[in-house]
């Protein structure tokens, strides 16, 4: 008789707390969820929205680049001065009279480890 008391109050018991704690188990249950589900996840939420920031502001570099270049493409456009200037300043281009000397003062690359010898 004794194992059925103990096996009637073992069922009373967790009777009891199923129907308390039920509410508890389905909130744990549904912070895993949330928190940890790869596609909905709380961190994926997260990470999104540092992507979407980073990408923001690459967005705004790339307009205030195109704004740069269209006001640049109006000028050379309208002036014939400016698209002489980037011409020699830019592509090295010179008047057929005319000779250019570039001075640098950066340090030249020594791409041949010969030394000055020119390779063919």
């Amino acid at each position: 008789m004794e194992k059925k008391d103990i096996m009637s109050k073992s069922k009373k018991v967790l009777r009891h707390l199923l129907h308390v704690n039920k509410y508890l188990i389905v909130m744990v249950l549904g912070v895993l969820l949330v928190g940890f589900v790869p596609q909905n996840s709380w961190i994926a939420h997260m990470q999104n929205k540092s992507r979407i920031s980073e990408l923001k502001s690459e967005i705004a570099l790339y307009q205030a680049q195109t704004k740069a270049n269209l006001q640049q493409t109006r000028l050379l456009q309208s002036d014939p001065k400016a698209l002489e200037r980037v011409a020699r300043e830019r592509y090295m281009m010179k008047m057929d009279d005319e000779d250019i000397f570039v001075l640098s003062d950066d340090e030249p690359l020594n791409e041949n480890p010969i030394g000055n010898e020119s390779v063919e």
